[in-house]
């Protein structure tokens, strides 16, 4: 571990022993399973098994985080978690549907396992371990921010539930044998639950998903609140696993200013972005004529109209041409908007029209 900080490598030791824990609760249980002829412990077992497979990418993701970017790599490795999760979260699947069988199996053709007492006492302890288990993932999940031990903090306190259940069934099947494979089947079902949930994360993204918002607002306050910045817009970030984010802004500067005055404004942004929040920011400048009163009128009368149409929609780049009557503007609206971007372009051009005589050029934006 000696490649690692010291936060990655408390992060991978929790890892480790999240590991161990469950190696030992998966061995007890299917040898239990199998001794005692309980189906439902058995699935257990394979349960905890499978959160093997979710501890080991956790902590491999600490050592893929430091292996630097290549010719081949520009932007790091640290999507090839996903790509593992992926892998993890099939082979989960298959072992639910193989249990699943087997429980259908005995739901079908049920026998009376043997009662044995110590069961329930070693079912009980799994609890109690998994509870300690959460507490621990959850309290470094905390300190080191980090979501591979989040996720498995919830991993551990729905065990803990998935256990109990098992717990009620073998309970029950000393009086109907049927019991202990409808526990099986409830916790096939659910370790089947917990693979397609490894599949959507990862898929969502290896797609791309959006950024945080709170990340999205933090970047804007900084631009914003720098003197000669006049507003900003589409606002794009791309995120290539934690830690590793690019971002492109247009910002809106005040037209009167020198390009080397408006180049230094921009290049102390792009710093002050990357130092407060870790994300390495290209800024668009785009200037704004505020003596020109004319473009100043329109713009307020078409960011109304556009309002009315959508209500968080922003209007920018705005762009007049007197000599041919028209002026052109972007409009920037979110994904959710209902109305789509024809409709949105043909009211609202009718609209501007209508207001100001002019002949208007709308392209739209799906913003974040």
């Amino acid at each position: 571990m000696k490649t690692l900080d010291s936060g990655d490598r408390t992060g991978a030791v929790v890892c480790i022993i999240g590991i161990l824990c469950n190696l030992v609760l998966s061995a007890g249980k299917i040898a239990l399973g199998l001794l005692t002829g309980y189906v439902s412990v058995t699935a257990d077992g394979f349960n905890n098994l499978s959160d093997c497979g979710s501890g080991a990418v956790a902590l491999v993701s600490f050592f893929i985080a430091k292996k630097p970017a290549d010719r081949k790599h520009p932007f790091g490795h640290r999507r090839a978690e996903y790509i593992a999760s992926m892998v993890a979260g099939f082979f989960v699947l298959f072992l639910a549907a193989e249990l699943l069988w087997n429980s259908v199996e005995t739901v079908i053709a049920p026998h009376a396992p043997a009662e044995v007492r110590f069961v329930y006492l070693a079912l009980g302890l799994s609890v109690a371990v998994k509870l300690g288990m959460f507490a621990l993932y959850r309290i470094f999940a905390k300190k080191l921010d980090s979501a591979a031990l989040k996720a498995a903090a919830t991993d551990s306190l729905c065990d803990s539930l998935a256990t109990a259940a098992v717990i009620v069934g073998t309970v029950l099947a000393a009086y109907f044998p049927a019991a202990d494979g409808w526990a099986g089947i409830v916790v096939s079902l659910f370790i089947a639950w917990q693979g397609i949930g490894i599949f959507a994360e990862a898929g969502s993204q290896l797609l791309g998903r959006a950024p945080d918002p709170a990340l999205a607002q933090k970047i804007k306050e900084i631009v914003l609140a720098k003197e000669n910045v006049l507003g900003v817009h589409d606002l794009q970030i791309y995120g290539y696993g934690k830690g590793v984010s690019f971002a492109t802004i247009h910002a809106e500067i005040d037209a009167s200013l020198s390009l080397l005055a408006a180049h230094a404004v921009i290049d102390g942004l792009e710093v002050q972005v990357k130092k407060e929040t870790g994300v390495l920011l290209t800024i668009h400048p785009d200037p704004v004529d505020l003596d020109n009163f004319e473009e100043e009128r329109l713009r307020i009368i078409v960011r109304e109209a556009a309002r009315g149409l959508a209500e968080d929609a922003e209007v920018h780049d705005l762009r007049l041409a007197p000599e041919d009557k028209t002026v052109s503007f972007d409009v920037g609206v979110p994904y959710d908007c209902k109305l789509s971007d024809e409709e949105l372009t043909r009211n609202l051009a009718d609209r501007v029209k209508e207001l100001t005589g002019y002949e208007p050029v709308i392209r739209i934006d799906r913003n974040l």
